[in-house]
C-alpha cells in the first residue's frame, strides 16, 4: 500500500514550459506511435491472453496488462504536456547571445574541462546527454552572455568559472 505524503512535505519544482521545434516533434511522434502502434498491439495481446481462461496464473495477461497501463499513463502525460508547452523557434536576433535552444561550448581553465551542450526545456532531456535544462544553474548563468564572457556558476559544490568559447543555433 502506498503512503500518502502530506502536501506540506512535497517540493514543487516550477519548470519552464518551453520546447524546441525538434523536441515538440519528437514528443508528438512518440504520442502517435504509442497510440497507433503500441497500444493496439498490446491490447490484442491482452485480449488473446484473457481468452485462454484462468487469469490468476497467466503471466502473459499480467505482463501485457501492466504494459498497457504504462502506455496509457504515458499517452495521458504526453497529451497534457503537449498542450501546455510553448514551441520556441529560432530567430536571427538570437545570434551572438546564449538564448533558449543554443548550442554552447564552454571551458573551465582551472580544471581544464571543456563542455558542449544545448539549452532546452525539461521535456527534451530524456535520453539526450548533451542537453541541459533551461532551469539548471548552468543555463541560468549563461543566458544572454556572449562569446568570450566569463560566467560564474553557483552550485551546491561551490562556484565555478566558465568561459564561453562558441554559440551556435540549429537553424530550420
Amino acid at each position: 500500500m502506498r503512503r500518502k505524503i502530506p502536501e506540506s512535505n512535497v517540493i514543487k519544482v516550477k519548470r519552464t514550459q518551453m520546447i524546441t521545434p525538434e523536441g515538440f516533434q519528437k514528443l508528438t511522434d512518440e504520442h502517435e506511435h504509442l497510440w497507433k502502434v503500441e497500444r493496439p498491439d498490446i491490447t490484442a495481446k491482452v485480449t488473446w491472453a484473457a481468452s485462454l481462461g484462468d487469469r490468476s496464473e497467466n503471466a502473459d495477461y499480467h505482463y501485457n496488462k501492466k504494459r498497457l497501463r504504462e502506455i496509457d499513463r504515458r499517452i495521458r502525460y504526453l497529451a497534457k504536456c503537449v498542450d501546455n508547452l510553448k514551441v520556441i523557434k529560432y530567430h536571427p536576433n538570437q545570434e551572438g547571445q546564449v538564448k533558449f535552444g543554443a548550442w554552447v561550448e564552454i571551458k573551465n581553465e582551472a580544471k581544464n574541462l571543456q563542455k558542449c551542450f544545448r539549452i532546452v526545456g525539461f521535456e527534451e532531456l530524456n535520453g539526450n546527454n548533451d542537453y541541459i535544462s533551461m532551469d539548471s544553474p548552468m543555463a541560468k548563468a549563461l543566458l544572454d552572455k556572449t562569446v568570450g564572457d566569463e560566467v560564474i556558476v553557483k552550485t551546491k559544490m561551490g562556484d565555478f568559472v566558465w568561459r564561453i568559447l562558441k554559440i551556435e543555433y540549429q537553424k530550420p
